[in-house]
């Protein structure tokens, strides 16, 4: 059984940044495709970024440039630095991990999720 906890979430002023961890439990993580969504309550939780097990890496469109997502395989933990954060950065934030070779961006893609952590921008 895989078992992801998320850290990081905040309050955080518009501008500002967060770096938020996963740290990943019970498979051979390196070989494994990890992803970051988004979700606000009553909404559909959403694609945020991807990091294939070698490193190769996807990111909504919206969000290149201000997110970067990084892996370290020797600790299973996988990162999301946000920065520039907006107030419609407000979301919980979760960590997925999947099975897939590809770096996907549908959250059905993915077999394991994180309980989530909350990321609050005040303006």
């Amino acid at each position: 059984q895989v078992h992801l906890v998320e850290s990081g979430g905040g309050v955080v002023q518009a501008g500002g940044s967060l770096r938020l961890s996963c740290a990943a439990s019970g498979r051979t993580f390196s070989t494994y495709v990890m992803g970051w969504f988004r979700q606000a309550p009553g909404k559909e939780r959403e694609f945020v970024a991807a990091i294939g097990g070698w490193g190769s890496t996807a990111y909504a469109d919206s969000l290149k440039g201000r997110f970067t997502i990084s892996r370290d395989n020797a600790k299973n933990t996988v990162f999301l630095q946000m920065n520039s954060l907006k107030p419609e950065d407000t979301y919980v934030y979760y960590c997925a991990l999947g099975t897939s070779r590809a770096i996907p961006r549908a959250k059905d893609a993915y077999n394991y999720w994180g309980q989530g952590t909350q990321v609050t921008v005040s303006s």
